[in-house]
């Protein structure tokens, strides 16, 4: 594996972050802090408890994953479509780099710098409720796994993507909706029957619901269960991404 190549497109990805901090990271801390002010102030009056853990910090896990989702779909699509837009991307392609060392790079830097951003999401929370984390392991784990996954996911759509616009179409039109109807805010026990129901073939329910058992030990589905699909999940990442360098779709036209 050509390390220096790797390392090259990782600073280059790292160092626009640092470019464009405001964007990158101070406006999603600002608008995950307003969803907690309101969320937490608003609902939290009037729902104190879920599962013996107080609204504020109940909701914690969710505003982190929302942000992980999004910023991570958001960094990798942008990274691998800018090359596109500008035709700099059939130097990559010629250059004596794998498509392996491309997708770790831009990945990994993507990856990267959502995780940077959950851990700022973190301590920035531990300032309004008091947190624990009983799983730290675990907690980590779900953070770096889930990284991983929707920055692939995000390259996927940076190379199906022919505007900017359908670079914003999945992460707006269908992430933010699923999170949101994921259990971020709120225990699926609290829903009826049947929406409870309808609420488990939602993925992102899966991925929250690991996430806040490795804080406080409590989930609605199995943390088996969450873990499992997080891999499957990822791995029809890494099997879509395989078949886009395979058959060159979208990358040779």
């Amino acid at each position: 594996m050509n390390l220096r190549a790797v390392w090259a497109i990782y600073k280059m990805e790292m160092a626009r972050a640092f470019r464009t901090v405001l964007q990158s990271i101070v406006s999603p801390v600002i608008s995950t802090s307003l969803y907690f002010v309101v969320f937490g102030s608003a609902i939290g009056s009037r729902i104190t408890e879920i599962d013996g853990i107080s609204y504020g910090a109940f909701i914690v896990p969710g505003l982190i994953m929302l942000s992980l989702l999004t910023q991570s779909i958001s960094n990798a699509s942008f990274a691998i479509y800018f090359p596109k837009f500008v035709g700099s991307i059939y130097e990559l392609l010629s250059a004596p780099v794998s498509y392996l060392e491309i997708i770790i790079a831009y990945v990994g830097g993507a990856a990267t710098k959502s995780i940077i951003l959950g851990l700022i999401i973190l301590g920035t929370a531990s300032l309004f409720v008091p947190l624990t984390i009983e799983h730290p392991f675990w907690m980590l784990s779900f953070l770096v796994l889930t990284s991983v996954t929707f920055s692939l996911f995000g390259f996927i759509i940076g190379i199906w993507a022919k505007s900017f616009e359908q670079l914003q179409l999945v992460p707006l039109l269908i992430i933010t909706p699923l999170t949101f109807l994921g259990g971020s805010f709120y225990s699926i026990d609290m829903l009826p029957g049947t929406w409870r129901t309808v609420t488990l073939f939602n993925p992102v329910l899966y991925l929250v619901s690991g996430f806040r058992w490795s804080f406080y030990g409590k989930s609605d589905v199995s943390i088996g269960v969450s873990l499992g699909m997080t891999v499957v999940f990822l791995l029809i990442c890494i099997a879509i991404v395989a078949w886009i360098f395979r058959t060159g779709y979208r990358l040779r036209n």
